[in-house]
């Protein structure tokens, strides 16, 4: 039997066990759209907007471990899901986007609808396709779904042109992964440099393991966790990492880097061996690298990622390889081995991280009634016993849930930790509830982030996503704002929002429930109500304190043990 080009997208989508698409449809993928209708093989969402379709599709990829599906149709459709597809490509996220494309004679004519989709998304996906021909149709996409999910993951788009997906041809997709020649991940870690990995760390005296989202896109949580509780030694992770090691045991110091716990940034400056595995080692991590290594140390350094090791800082052991089979070698060879680390050393590493752990540098006076917004982080892990999964959008709400919720599992905690994406937080509660509809989805957010992509309340509506919206309103831009008050001699140059919506009639109108909270007492209960609400979305606009800043802090071209402290630690500052 022959199938359009159109029919076999959706048969080679049903074939990969695709759930949901994510999309919006116009004109040149309006036979794809017919095809989806008559075939019923997976579910449509039709999100308001495309930016919002492949942030969602991100999101179910985020919770689920699967390769996230997004629909958009050419020109406009494709520039407006750049910003989503840049989102993943930044945070490493599978992802296949489809979209339409003019017809192959009209491809250079500036036709209606045209633009050049290889060309504008070539710097932010991992691979792209232009199908010209309906016979490449099939194993293109298979190759899609094989390149977005192997290897370290990422955004592939396939872009098809309108006649393609109206020829028609036999349907055969392939059982079997296609080999290609140019693309060939090493997964295995060379055994070599494994075991010297684990001497070097056997024979420290200050060892620290920080890790990073690596960890939860290589399913390896549970191998790294053990690793850790085996040996004994104190643990970091950077934001795209937490809940890979339980927040709440005591091996874990909290985040590090540029918003990171006292102890964390402190520990991680003065070990004399670091074991990085599946992190970056990024700007908002280690900040500046030559203060980084101001005091001498040995790096071991695991990716998937060859271009990942020794990219900002110089690594001592590379060890390139699927982070799961090279920790679970590595928790093999520590056991088989007679040494360890120092006992003494070990004991007078953890005293010293203790006594930066005892001047509590997340605390913060709440004593009035005004709503701080660690406040309603903190009662929110309370009420929802460090279980719930959690979405952000970008600025203070994000920094403040990163460091007050205690996350416990991996896939539990979804930001744009790369691009820094405004607007991510509500199609990413989309997305994550679709994935998880048994958990319990709750977006944090600010009163301008929100407002970028809001539109997606009446998705949630036509679908019946209930989710929950916290909104940390302070009325500012406030990361900017915070910038600006310690570096631009208070300056509030446009972070003001003095014409904001009524929040609660909003959501209203989309069909939602909608509560303000404006007094710390009153708190607990809404959030409360939200999560007994299970079968409605809940719109919770908490009126926070409007000056309230993200602390520690490490500022642009300081080290990690150079932050600005809160006020009850500022003493130890001037010390």
């Amino acid at each position: 039997m022959q199938l359009s080009g159109a029919q076999i997208v959706v048969q080679s989508l049903k074939a990969e066990g695709v759930e949901y698409v994510f999309g919006y449809p116009g004109g040149a993928v309006i036979e794809i759209y017919d095809a989806i209708f008559q075939l019923n093989k997976f579910k449509h969402i039709l999100t308001r907007h495309e930016q919002a379709a492949v942030h969602a599709a991100d999101a179910y990829a985020r919770v689920s471990g699967k390769v996230g599906v997004a629909l958009v149709t050419s020109g406009p459709g494709v520039t407006n899901a750049l910003t989503g597809i840049a989102t993943a490509y930044s945070d490493s996220i599978p992802l296949v986007v489809i979209s339409g494309q003019v017809g192959n004679s009209l491809i250079g004519t500036d036709a209606f609808q045209e633009v050049d989709t290889v060309g504008i998304t070539r710097p932010c996906v991992k691979h792209n396709f232009l199908v010209t021909n309906i016979g490449e149709l099939a194993d293109t996409i298979k190759k899609a779904f094989q390149i977005a999910a192997s290897g370290r993951p990422g955004p592939v788009v396939v872009d098809i042109p309108k006649d393609v997906t109206q020829a028609m041809a036999k349907f055969s997709y392939p059982q079997e992964d296609i080999f290609i020649r140019s693309y060939q991940p090493v997964v295995q870690g060379h055994i070599g440099q494994i075991k010297k990995a684990v001497q070097m760390l056997a024979s420290a005296k200050r060892p620290i393991v920080y890790f990073g989202g690596g960890v939860v896109l290589g399913n390896a949580s549970e191998e790294m966790t053990q690793f850790i509780r085996m040996t004994g030694v104190p643990c970091t992770g950077t934001l795209m990492g937490l809940g890979t090691y339980p927040s709440s045991d005591r091996q874990f110091l909290g985040m590090l880097g540029m918003h990171g716990t006292y102890e964390a940034n402190l520990a991680m400056q003065n070990a004399d061996v670091v074991l990085a595995i599946g992190a970056r080692f990024d700007d908002r991590v280690v900040s500046v690298p030559s203060k980084f290594l101001d005091k001498p140390k040995k790096i071991i350094h695991i990716d998937i990622d060859p271009s990942s090791i020794a990219k900002r800082v110089k690594v001592d052991i590379p060890i390139v390889g699927d982070v799961k089979n090279v920790l679970t070698e590595i928790i093999h060879l520590w056991g088989k081995q007679e040494t360890a680390p120092s006992a003494d050393s070990l004991d007078k590493w953890w005293k010293n991280i203790e006594e930066w752990r005892s001047h509590n540098c997340l605390w913060f006076e709440n004593d009035s009634e005004i709503i701080k917004p660690q406040y309603v982080v903190q009662k929110l892990a309370e009420i929802t016993k460090n279980s719930a999964i959690i979405t952000s959008d970008v600025g203070q709400h994000q920094m403040f849930a990163a460091q007050y919720y205690p996350f416990e599992r991996p896939r539990q905690w979804l930001n744009s930790g790369g691009l820094g994406t405004m607007g991510v937080g509500l199609p990413y509660a989309l997305g994550a509830k679709l994935a998880a509809p048994e958990q319990d989805v709750f977006c944090i957010t600010g009163e301008g982030s929100i407002q970028m992509n809001i539109q997606e309340l009446s998705t949630c509506f036509q679908y019946n996503v209930p989710i929950n919206v916290v909104t940390l309103n302070n009325g500012y831009l406030g990361m900017v704002r915070q910038w600006q008050e310690l570096y631009y001699g208070n300056r509030e140059s446009e972070t003001y929002f003095d014409s904001l919506p009524d929040f609660v009639k909003l959501a209203e109108s989309y069909g939602h429930i909608g509560i303000r909270v404006d007094k710390k007492s009153d708190v607990e209960g809404a959030l409360l109500e939200a999560l007994n609400q299970k079968d409605r979305l809940v719109f919770l606009d908490f009126l926070t304190d409007k000056k309230q800043n993200v602390l520690p802090m490490v500022g642009n071209g300081k080290g990690l043990d150079e932050m600005v402290l809160p006020p009850h630690m500022r003493d130890i500052a001037k010390a």
